[in-house]
């Protein structure tokens, strides 16, 4: 705004000083004058008001400012600011094609300036009057000075425009990446909690209706049916809360917690809970500073062993599973779960979804992944993950 004030301020004193000159030459036409004098003065301010519309506007205003200059006896102020607004808002051939007519604008009014009566001219105080080309000269090194400074200034603003745009495209990019990657850990989230859960449900609801009418275990069978339901809507209630968040990479302050993830301490419970759910389970644990493991690696290390349980129960139930973890600082952490294949495999929905989030999971970590088939007769997980020695 104050640019703005300042802009229109210039440009009707640079008027009225313009036409002021003009009437107080010494032995010209006073009604011829006072008349051009008049025009110009009017044209001048009339382009000087328009300034407040040259951001808006600067084709316009551009085109308007020229006129007085051009047409009349009057100065090329309102012209060269209007410039910097379109050269800032144009490029190309419009650009060029402004800042030309423009600096013939500055060169006509220099020019009349310097013809002046030596006691009334601006101009003529550095530009010399001793023969016709030295004049010319001074008059073009002026013009193209003057109009040099607001062709640099629409220049400059507009670079700088152009580097705001690119940086908030940047962000914007950075923060839809972040986004999906969260939605992706989100999906992963899901279907590794969810899907171990349900499937021990699952089970456990097949087992209680087969022995509630044989067994006395009806009754720990249904506590833990009822154990798992109310874990698994835990979960669920987890990942809604994330989903109902106003943003996935930039969750706001005082929202919902993020729930503690697993880690390589949890793998003994993983281990019962699938016990308990009716899956025969040999494990083996040799960690070197486990509590030392970095909190992705623990996770990650969870929910591959998770997956790869919750897939034997479903295509291979009741087959033995052999489970080994193992690994060291500057070694890395080797899984393996190992389970002979069933004679006939279960069928089940959504196979293939799980060892696509374990992947990921392990791409992410730069680790590596082995699954399917050893033989007729075994199947095989063996997954890699790089363990960094914490520094000292």
């Amino acid at each position: 705004m104050l640019y703005t004030v300042l802009a229109v301020a210039s440009g009707v004193l640079s008027s009225t000083v313009n036409v002021a000159l003009d009437s107080s030459v010494p032995g010209s036409d006073a009604t011829n004058t006072t008349v051009l004098g008049m025009l110009g003065w009017l044209a001048g301010i009339g382009a000087a008001v328009l300034l407040v519309w040259r951001h808006r506007w600067p084709l316009l205003v551009t085109g308007i400012a020229l006129v007085p200059p051009l047409l009349l006896t009057a100065d090329s102020m309102a012209a060269l600011i209007a410039l910097a607004a379109f050269t800032a808002r144009y490029v190309g051939w419009r650009r060029w094609s402004a800042a030309t007519l423009v600096f013939a604008a500055t060169g006509l009014a220099v020019w009349r300036d310097a013809g002046r009566h030596p006691e009334l001219t601006i101009a003529g105080a550095w530009l010399s009057t001793e023969t016709t080309a030295a004049k010319v000269l001074g008059v073009v090194l002026t013009a193209l000075l003057f109009t040099a400074v607001p062709l640099t200034v629409g220049i400059v603003r507009r670079s700088i425009a152009e580097t705001r745009r690119r940086t908030a495209e940047q962000a914007a990019l950075r923060d839809q990446v972040a986004r999906r990657e969260e939605q992706a850990r989100i999906a992963r989230e899901m279907h590794d909690v969810l899907g171990h859960r349900l499937s021990l449900l699952s089970l456990q609801a097949g087992a209680l209706e087969v022995t509630a009418a044989t067994t006395p275990d009806a009754a720990e069978a249904a506590k833990t049916v009822r154990t798992t339901a109310r874990q698994s809507l835990d979960d669920l209630r987890q990942v809604i809360g994330v989903l109902r968040s106003t943003g996935f990479a930039d969750r706001a302050p005082g929202g919902p917690a993020e729930p503690p993830q697993p880690t390589l301490a949890d793998i003994p419970d993983l281990v019962t809970g699938a016990r308990q759910a009716g899956l025969p389970v040999n494990v083996t644990i040799l960690l070197d500073q486990a509590s030392a493991a970095p909190a992705p690696l623990g996770t990650a290390a969870y929910r591959i062993l998770q997956e790869a349980l919750t897939n034997v129960l479903r295509h291979a139930p009741g087959a033995p599973a052999e489970v080994l973890v193992r690994g060291a600082p500057g070694a890395g952490l080797s899984l393996e779960v190992v389970n002979p294949r069933p004679p006939h495999p279960v069928p089940s929905p959504g196979s293939g979804t799980g060892l696509t989030g374990v992947n990921e999971r392990i791409s992410l970590l730069g680790g590596t992944l082995t699954a399917g088939p050893v033989d007729e007769r075994t199947f095989a997980l063996r997954a890699w993950l790089p363990w960094v020695t914490p520094a000292p």
